[in-house]
């Protein structure tokens, strides 16, 4: 068992034009975690603090957050490329056995696919609020407006954070972009589930668009869980635990998060 003030190792990989910031602690099974859009590892500092008691566990920040590089392209394909970067330097780096796959959001996409391309690679998955194949998309063209106000909303939040391990370097219209492409991307991660050979656990927000009442909130938490409900029909075996929290539950919950993934963690589903 180790404590919060366990040895961490930082180091960089070099992917294409970027530079990949990683770190790398504690002991115990191996476990990489990976961010989710607009989300770094210092964002996640509390529950990677929390694993490394009993993991040892790899986090990073995807291109254009914290401490990696900018890039010139910001796409799906380039996210997933260095999740294939990052597995790929912990490959080499050496691990005792399968690591124990986490994503939150974007990166829980990023897991499924990698596990999908790559047989054998993961022990487990664990999945936080993300890679649902939901019934209808999440912004239609009336939708618009609203997400491009919200996320021009959040350029003063970003300057406020340049030069520190949070700094967000997308811009507004690139992570709308983005979001828009994951749509597309969960319109097909069905028929990627019936690949993956590892056991799966997710973890799900029940308001994973606010607990507003009015608007689109209520059809968008309704339309996540109509997504999971659809999964488990299909995957049988797929453990879900749900938290009444919203999309930002991998900061807000990170204790209960940390349990669940501890219950998880080394348990076969049937």
């Amino acid at each position: 068992m180790v404590g919060m003030s366990a040895k961490v190792e930082h180091f960089t990989v070099r992917h294409g034009d970027v530079t990949i910031a990683m770190s790398r602690g504690g002991r115990g099974r191996p476990l990489v975690l990976c961010p989710g859009l607009l989300t770094t590892q210092a964002d996640l500092h509390e529950l990677t603090d929390l694993l490394r008691r009993d993991h040892d566990v790899v986090s990073f920040d995807l291109r254009g957050h914290g401490l990696s590089s900018a890039a010139g392209r910001y796409s799906f394909e380039a996210f997933l490329s260095d999740f294939r970067a990052v597995l790929a330097e912990v490959g080499r780096r050496g691990l005792p056995s399968q690591p124990v796959l986490v994503g939150h959001s974007l990166g829980a996409d990023l897991v499924v696919h990698y596990a999908c391309e790559h047989p054998g690679a993961a022990a487990e998955l664990v999945l936080i609020d993300g890679a649902n194949p939901v019934p209808e998309p999440f912004v239609t063209e009336a939708d618009l407006p609203e997400f491009r106000a919200m996320f021009d909303g959040l350029a003063a939040w970003t300057r406020s954070l340049e030069g520190t391990p949070r700094q967000l370097l997308l811009t507004a219209p690139e992570a709308l972009d983005l979001n828009l492409e994951v749509d597309v991307v969960r319109s097909e991660i069905l028929g990627l589930y019936r690949k993956i050979d590892a056991p799966i656990s997710m973890i799900m927000s029940t308001s994973m668009a606010g607990d507003s009442g009015e608007g689109r909130a209520p059809w968008r938490n309704q339309n996540w869980r109509a997504g999971i409900e659809r999964l488990v029909r299909d995957r049988p075996h797929i453990s879900v635990s749900w938290l009444d929290a919203g999309h930002g539950l991998i900061v807000t919950r990170a204790q209960e998060i940390a349990q669940l993934i501890r219950g998880t963690t080394g348990r076969r589903n049937s």
